[in-house]
């Protein structure tokens, strides 16, 4: 009987699962799967390795799809199509591990409730994160159940990176730059150090872009800064979310406009964003394609704070080696990716326009001071790394950081 790990990476949209084997100390990729939509028109995708490609829309005849629907279909195919095999451990994204989780755990009864205390800083994700874990509970009571953190790879930050300009006993209780999307950027970093280990020794952004968006600066490998903050609000602009926000306008919306923080939350977390800027959608891609001059408008925001954060992490960092475009936006958008590297030949990056539009790996001009890469990202392959790793397993997919 074949041992498997699984991965769940429930979003405030989607969930994401992938199944890998675990054979003589190594990971094989059984199946990759999600589905997409939840709250609206749901579709679910899986392919097994070497199979065909599973694909239909859930049936909404009784009921609207919502999280616990949508992990009940990923539990139940993963079930079947996993047959015979035994589950040893399913790994969890859980994006956020306050000021005490700083590496992945075993999610026990007492952990379980900690980061359940953490739902009011991350409210479009950690619940959904945490019924995935309760589900697969549910599922596979026997599997040991892994929590891996969107946190743990900024919580070496400086202190002047992670604090706020508040009174101490604010820091002292929590209220500190987290940063997140920790696990894409340690993959990332990992494969640079596989397959560029020079530049990963050096002064490197990775801008990891989808419908949540977010910069991290990292040198020699460690992180030193991010455009997140407290929660996952902060910022560039991303699909729904109206990342960086003078707080004078939550004073405002609830003194003049007599908003209730229910009511705030909703906006910024869920109406903001290229979303509420366009009026139309929260994807680039509808965004690229319509001819309003809303859809326009947002784009520009939105490629406007990303150079702005792209120059404050420079200076940060006190100079730039590589750049990584990664995430939906990142890896796919070359008009937005065109935008937000042109005309940075002062700060050292050259682009070959040519090779950015055929979304080849290596964009920069030969010779450039600062390279350019597409790398994609893959935060499945991450977690199921630290769960490997955290039963005891080697790691066989990327390197492991010392």
């Amino acid at each position: 009987m074949a041992d498997i790990i699984l991965t769940i990476n429930a979003g405030s949209s989607s969930v994401k699962f992938s199944a890998q084997q675990i054979a003589e100390g190594k990971l094989t990729p059984l199946a990759l799967g999600q589905i997409d939509g939840i709250g609206g028109r749901a579709t679910f995708s899986a392919k097994k390795t070497g199979g065909e490609k599973t694909e239909f829309e859930l049936d909404q005849t009784h009921a609207r799809i919502d999280h616990r629907m949508a992990l009940s279909a990923v539990l139940d195919w993963m079930d079947g199509a996993l047959s015979g095999s035994n589950v040893v451990g399913v790994g969890h994204r859980v994006v956020h591990g306050g000021p005490n989780f700083s590496q992945p755990i075993l999610v026990t009864a007492e952990n379980f409730a900690a980061l359940k205390a953490l739902e009011p800083l991350a409210p479009l994700h950690q619940p959904y994160n945490l019924a995935g874990v309760a589900a697969a509970v549910e599922t596979f009571p026997k599997a040991a159940q892994v929590a891996c953190f969107d946190t743990a790879f900024h919580r070496r930050h400086p202190f002047i990176a992670d604090t706020y300009a508040l009174p101490r006993k604010y820091y002292d209780e929590g209220v500190r730059r987290y940063g997140f999307h920790g696990l894409s950027y340690e993959f990332i970093h990992r494969i640079l150090r596989y397959e560029e280990p020079v530049l990963a020794r050096g002064k490197v952004i990775v801008a990891h872009l989808g419908n949540g968006a977010s910069l991290c600066a990292i040198e020699a490998g460690k992180s030193v800064a991010s455009t997140m903050g407290f929660t996952a609000l902060d910022g560039l602009p991303m699909g729904t979310r109206c990342g960086q926000l003078d707080p004078g306008v939550v004073l405002y919306l609830m003194a003049e406009k007599k908003m209730t923080a229910d009511q705030i939350t909703d906006l910024l977390y869920r109406n903001s964003g290229l979303k509420g800027m366009s009026g139309l959608s929260n994807d680039m891609r509808d965004l690229e394609a319509s001819g309003e001059q809303s859809a326009k408008d947002a784009i520009a925001y939105f490629v406007s704070r990303v150079r702005r954060e792209i120059g404050g992490l420079s200076a940060v960092l006190g100079g730039l080696d590589c750049i990584v475009m990664t995430g939906g936006i990142g890896e796919n958008a070359v008009n937005v990716r065109k935008a937000i590297l042109e005309k940075m030949e002062w700060f050292g990056i050259q682009i070959d326009w040519d090779a950015n539009a055929r979304n080849e790996r290596v964009i920069s001009e030969k010779g450039s001071p600062t390279v350019a890469l597409i790398l994609k990202t893959d935060e499945e392959r991450m977690i199921a790394a630290h769960t490997a790793e955290l039963l005891g397993l080697k790691q066989p997919l990327v390197p492991a950081i010392s």
